[in-house]
């Protein structure tokens, strides 16, 4: 079994998966969308990604406020969810997400990542984080 990580945003959904025993997340892509309210191109290629990958499950970064309260943007992910569940079938759970992007960038600098080279892959490294916060809170339960 894997678990694929999603970073949904507005241009961009950044993809992650897990390891077959569930330890570490990788990334795989940045899917690019084509317009902020049409999801069909960018479900399709997340039903690719899942078939390939045999993914029995989703985990959906949640991008709520820092006050703990549902904005704008984790409203859309929660439609986001329910579209990725009545498209591929699978479970899809919602994982806080609050500063990722803010640790990607951090751990891209860490690692020597050029500027103009990180923000092809932040959207990536922000899906990993997701996904490895999930693996790791479900390996200690």
């Amino acid at each position: 079994m894997r678990i694929l990580g999603l970073d949904y945003g507005t241009k961009t959904v950044g993809v992650a998966i897990s390891d077959a025993l569930m330890i570490t997340a990788q990334p795989v892509e940045t899917i690019t969308r084509k317009s902020a309210g049409k999801l069909r191109q960018t479900l399709a290629r997340i039903e690719a990604i899942i078939e390939e990958y045999e993914v029995e499950r989703i985990v959906l970064g949640y991008p709520k406020n820092m006050n703990n309260t549902v904005g704008e943007r984790a409203e859309a992910s929660e439609a986001f969810q329910e579209a990725l569940e009545r498209r591929t079938g699978l479970e899809v759970v919602l994982w806080d997400e609050r500063l990722t992007t803010v640790e990607s960038e951090r751990v891209l600098m860490a690692g020597g990542v050029r500027r103009e080279n990180r923000k092809a892959v932040i959207d990536q490294m922000a899906a990993v984080l997701i996904l490895q916060s999930y693996l790791d809170r479900q390996g200690k339960q």
